[in-house]
């Protein structure tokens, strides 16, 4: 026991804290080497220090929780870097100590650990969605980096789960929801049972307690009753088992998690007597050659219910659980869940990814990191693949939870090759697994040597063959229903890919209109032009004007660049000259309109210039404010306010023109700031819940949508139109970029009802 310990145990009298006994079994463990047993005492010491005269909530001292979380981390057979970065987890975020005051005294692993985990507690997965997405990002790619930062954050939110009880409701309830969503699938992919199941039970408890504490006396009141029915089961196969000459390990009932069976009832519309597994035997057995013994000895002894029994030695899933899954009606009358497995089975079910560290050759629990190779990370380097292909960041939160979440399905390919893919797959996002072309020139599909339709899922066991043809191409009807990110990204890029002269020509004609003819064939082969291009992330003039014709790019932003890189070249100050696209239209405009008026003090209006005067907004170009504008005087209507670039102007008499600009917004509290009406049209690939997605995207901008409508049409894109109140022109541009970044618009543009 180190002086500390000591120390403390004189303190309380010899009565010793449970954390500090926690502690001193952390310190003793006879399987530690020296300097691994030396690392976890001084990183204990200096995080005692630190957190001297810190303490919980609960009024315990705040030691205890770095304690709990070294212990957790101990028990998954985690090595010494990570125990010691358990003890220190919370040192960076809670104290004055530095990354390399932690490297310079427990090295680089040990630091790498802590801020990753500190890194991990600052994200929120409750914010607004590209936030959220970010940080998933963030989380995914320090995963990939070393998987052990996770498993640590995993601890620390097991023991902070154990100890909610001491916060405010709606704190237990926010943590808790983020827990069920994020933290428990995190650990059923890793394979970490045991703390998967005691996650969702905690969380179940703070979010649905009513249904918790049901669940819980329901269980409790019958389990005399379930144990004596195991118990009759247990002895039944015991001698079964050796008079067939399998030797076993262990052979006990399992307890079943309550918000498993919560999800039963609620999946299956069941009353609690109805769940099958609420009594469980689970059979550890020497070799795998023994576990399909058993079964057959199972089997015999009791009557299997049929549809009840699933092969997961066979086809492990993708956490790596390996076990035999079987129902039987045991001795009483009531279903009974066997389970099969080996003693390495066992313990990867239980520690998923960690039971690696107690399975290493050198036989010591030692640090791990998981190499690109490694089958057991397909699911994470998916997960990365998709932060390139989905660039949406609602798509991207929901495919990432749609794969932590569902279990994944398991088919043949004609040579007998397994291949996974999500629950509710078809044979197209089976071809697009297989390659890209394959899916692009899929013909029609074989499952199980018989001709089926695309949309039909996939179901294990399923033997998949893909009939291609040189002629043939996707549809946009498969994006209503592919389930994978990637077969869905790929469907999006062929059909852009193919219709890039027809974009390319869209956006050809869209940029004249905007710039005006004049000159305008020697403007796309200039210089200009192609700096402008590689300006807007495109290598070509071409490949910008195709951005164009498909929405990716707006005419207005390619011509402000080409405004503000033919300013440079002739070193005059932007505000001089409103456009310098059109020479007819620059010179028709009198010098003044660039002039910006000052907006009268204390003035209502939102227009400075117009004092006494009836002015209105041109519908020809409905100004926004933040847009340089003009006013342009008229017989009956008095002042029509327009752009400074609207073609309208151009012929207009000079002495009809006079200098306005927008006053600033009212900030005093007593005026709301006024919005405008504008139009907007989006082509979109024509999908169920892509109009919901884009009113979902205007609402987290706090955007208001007075009118909408949508066109559909037989295998063509579909034609939404909206009309947005906005505050200014910069709302108006983040608004359409927050649009235009979802993967489905193809293409996006103002509408302009004429002069009004």
């Amino acid at each position: 026991m180190d002086a500390i310990a000591q120390k403390t145990t004189t303190e309380y009298n010899t009565v010793i804290p449970e954390w500090l006994a926690q502690y001193i079994d952390i310190a003793n463990d006879p399987n530690q080497s020296d300097a691994d047993a030396q690392l976890i005492a001084d990183a204990f010491q200096f995080a005692y220090q630190w957190h001297e005269g810190q303490y919980r909530r609960s009024g315990e001292p705040y030691i205890a929780h770095p304690i709990a979380v070294a212990g957790l981390i101990r028990s998954l057979g985690g090595g010494s870097a990570m125990i010691a970065a358990g003890f220190l987890h919370d040192i960076i975020e809670d104290t004055e100590t530095t990354g390399d005051e932690l490297e310079e005294r427990f090295g680089e692993q040990v630091r790498h650990l802590v801020e990753g985990v500190t890194k991990l507690s600052k994200f929120n997965f409750s914010s607004k969605t590209e936030h959220q997405a970010e940080n998933f990002r963030r989380m995914f790619l320090a995963m990939a980096k070393d998987i052990r930062v996770i498993i640590v954050k995993l601890a620390d939110r097991l023991h902070n789960m154990r100890t909610l009880e001491h916060l405010k409701p709606e704190k237990q309830k926010q943590i808790s929801l983020e827990t069920r969503e994020i933290f428990a699938p995190l650990a059923n992919r890793l394979g970490i049972g045991q703390f998967k199941w005691e996650l969702e039970d905690l969380a179940f408890k703070y979010l649905e307690p009513e249904a918790f504490q049901e669940i819980r006396e329901l269980v409790a009141d019958r389990r005399a009753d379930r144990e004596a029915r195991i118990e009759n089961v247990i002895q039944i196969l015991h001698k079964r088992f050796d008079e067939a000459g399998i030797e076993v390990e262990e052979l006990k009932g399992r307890p079943k998690h309550l918000y498993g069976i919560y999800q039963k009832m609620q999946q299956q519309q069941k009353a609690f007597e109805e769940i099958y597994d609420l009594a469980g035997v689970r059979a550890i057995l020497k070799t795998r050659e023994d576990c399909y013994r058993a079964l057959a000895v199972i089997h015999d002894a009791f009557k299997p219910i049929p549809g009840r029994f699933k092969d997961y030695i066979g086809l492990p899933k993708p956490n790596q659980y390996q076990s035999l899954h079987t129902t039987v009606i045991g001795t009483y009358g009531k279903p009974i869940e066997m389970q099969i497995r080996t003693i390495e089975m066992h313990h990867i079910a239980e520690y998923g990814i960690a039971a690696h560290w107690l399975y290493k050759e050198s036989g010591g629990a030692s640090d791990f990191q998981p190499t690109q190779e490694d089958d057991k990370f397909t699911w994470l380097r998916q997960l990365l693949e998709w932060q390139n292909d989905l660039k949406d960041a609602k798509e991207y939160i929901d495919s990432i939870r749609d794969n932590l979440f569902e279990d994944d399905v398991f088919v043949f390919t004609p040579q007998g090759d397994v291949v996974a893919l999500a629950r509710g797959a078809t044979p197209v996002d089976f071809a697009y697994h297989i390659h890209t072309e394959i899916g692009n020139h899929m013909k029609g599909a074989r499952v199980n040597g018989r001709w089926t339709v695309l949309d039909t899922p996939l179901q294990n066991g399923d033997i998949v063959e893909i009939i291609t043809s040189k002629n043939s191409h996707p549809s946009l009807d498969w994006l209503n229903f592919v389930v994978t990110p990637s077969a869905r990204n790929r469907i999006r890029q062929w059909y852009k890919r193919s219709h890039r002269e027809e974009n390319i020509n869209r956006g050809r004609s869209m940029l004249e209109k905007a710039v005006g003819k004049a000159g305008f064939d020697a403007l796309l082969k200039s210089d200009r032009m192609q700096r402008v291009a590689e300006r807007c992330n495109h290598q070509t003039v071409e490949d910008l004007l195709a951005a164009i014709g498909y929405g990716e790019v707006t005419t207005n932003s390619v011509a402000s660049k080409l405004r503000e890189e033919s300013l440079n070249e002739e070193q005059v100050e932007k505000t001089e000259t409103p456009s310098d696209l059109d020479e007819e239209t620059v010179q028709s405009l009198p010098t003044t309109a660039s002039k910006s008026s000052s907006p009268p003090k204390g003035g209502e209006s939102a227009i400075a210039g117009v004092e006494g005067l009836m002015y209105h907004r041109a519908g020809c170009c409905s100004p926004l404010p933040g847009e340089p504008i003009i006013g342009l005087v008229t017989r009956t209507k008095g002042v029509t306010i327009h752009c400074q670039d609207c073609s309208n102007v151009e012929n207009a008499d000079s002495d009809r023109v006079i200098p306005v600009d927008w006053n600033s917004p009212n900030n005093s509290g007593k005026n709301r700031t006024p919005t405008y009406t504008v139009e907007l049209e989006v082509e979109v690939i024509d999908r169920v819940g892509v109009f919901r997605d884009i009113l979902a995207r205007l609402s987290d901008q706090h955007i208001n949508v007075s009118n909408a409508s949508v066109k559909t049409g037989k295998d063509k894109p579909a034609l939404i139109t909206l009309a947005i109140e906005v505050k200014d022109h910069q709302q108006l541009q983040h608004s359409c970029n927050q649009i235009k970044q979802m993967s489905d618009v193809l293409k996006l543009r103002r509408v302009f009802q004429g002069e009004l």
